[in-house]
């Protein structure tokens, strides 16, 4: 997103799982799912699985050291909630979720967040004052 500036990122746990699920799916993507079933959970998908809409918004591109970075969206009303944040995809332990690709590997997807800086918020338009 130019000047080093990005909304979402990937711990090297996560970007290591994503170079093992790119060998057996194809080209992924990433959606932060907005709760309900799979309370609010980032889901992985083969590209052309998941089908994005007018009212999703592109956070940005994992670069995870594959020939094409991983993209990552979520809804435009669950932004609202988010926009002020940043987002990094991790991987634990655990189960993934049901229809997240990750699922069988004993391994899940989790977010963690922080608040933007001041140079973010400058540079994302969000600065006040």
């Amino acid at each position: 997103m130019g000047m080093g500036y990005s909304r979402v990122a990937v711990s090297e746990t996560a970007a290591a799982l994503l170079r093992d699920l790119t060998k057996r799916h194809g080209k992924l993507m990433f959606h932060q799912s907005g709760g309900c079933c799979d309370g609010s959970s980032p889901m992985c998908y083969p590209v052309g699985m998941f089908i994005t809409g007018p009212s999703d918004v592109k956070l940005g591109d994992l670069d995870v050291g594959l020939d094409d970075p991983i993209e990552v969206y979520m809804s435009e009303a669950q932004f609202e909630y988010w926009k002020y944040t940043h987002l990094t995809i991790d991987a634990v332990p655990g189960r993934g979720a049901g229809f997240s690709v990750e699922g069988p590997t004993g391994m899940r997807f989790l977010i963690r967040s922080r608040m933007l800086d001041e140079a973010e918020l400058q540079h994302f338009g969000l600065a006040t004052g």
